[in-house]
């Protein structure tokens, strides 16, 4: 699993720039949950990144809101798994941090004739209604 982490077409982080920790899993595990370090804590210095351009970083570091990232997982029994969960939502969560801002919505009114036709056609249900009435 070493190796350097995509997160997406022009960013890619060097293993050398990710923090690995290793533990104990809590919860059930058989007999190896004693012994297996197989929780994985993975952490991600944005502010000191050499590989982030400095417009995304401050994208990042503005949208994340701190300076690092550590992401945790333990929900599978082994610790390759629980690295490559690691890495797949840290590249998720940075992905989701440089994504360029959407595009602001133009404010719109309906058209003349989709007014008319609201109109009418709400006329027309009251008028079922009305019909349905006792005289």
């Amino acid at each position: 699993m070493p190796g350097p982490l995509v997160v997406n077409d022009s960013v890619v982080i060097p293993d050398a720039e990710l923090e690995w920790r290793f533990s104990r899993s809590s919860g059930p595990g058989g007999q190896g949950v004693n012994t297996t370090d197989s929780r994985v804590e993975l952490t991600f210095d944005v502010a000191a990144s050499t590989v982030l351009p400095p417009a995304l970083k401050a994208r990042a570091l503005d949208r994340l809101g701190a300076e690092k990232i550590t992401i945790a997982a333990s929900e599978y029994r082994s610790q390759l798994r629980n690295r490559e969960a690691a890495a797949h939502r840290l590249a998720q969560k940075l992905r989701e941090a440089i994504a360029p801002p959407a595009k602001r919505r133009r404010p719109t009114k309906p058209s003349r004739g989709a007014v008319e036709r609201r109109i009418s056609a709400k006329k027309h249900r009251s008028d079922v209604k009305r019909l349905r009435r006792e005289p």
